[in-house]
């Protein structure tokens, strides 16, 4: 499978899971959580959504210019989603607040990776 369409499936199947998570979060979530902890799962929730596009914008760029940044970019959009949103869904479902802590570092590689995209398109 080509990278183009591996990110286009990852991004499209993210884009899957995070309407059905936000489905979930508003018809079973909202009254079992607390309304700081349904606050945090729909941040999760938008957060998916926006890199799942992302994902999909780098399936794009990958054929348009390819090379090592734009692969890089989508990987940090994987990596950055996993790490940011997952760590919220289960701060939110858990109420286990540390987990928190792990979000800033899904934060960081979601940028990294806007960053390497800003550079791809500049160095073509």
């Amino acid at each position: 499978m080509t990278l183009e369409r591996l990110f286009f499936a990852i991004g499209s199947s993210s884009a899957f899971i995070a309407v059905a998570a936000g489905a979930f979060g508003a018809h079973s979530l909202k009254n079992r959580l607390t309304p700081d902890l349904l606050a945090v799962f729909e941040v999760a929730v938008r957060y998916q959504m926006y890199h799942a596009f992302a994902l999909i914008a780098c399936a794009w760029a990958v054929g348009k210019w390819p090379g090592t940044l734009v692969a890089s970019g989508g990987w940090l959009f994987v990596a950055g989603t996993v790490i940011f949103s997952g760590s919220l869904y289960l701060l939110s479902l858990t109420g286990i607040r540390w987990l928190g802590a792990i979000t800033p570092l899904g934060g960081l590689a979601l940028l990294g990776g806007w960053l390497c995209l800003a550079a791809a398109a500049i160095r073509s």
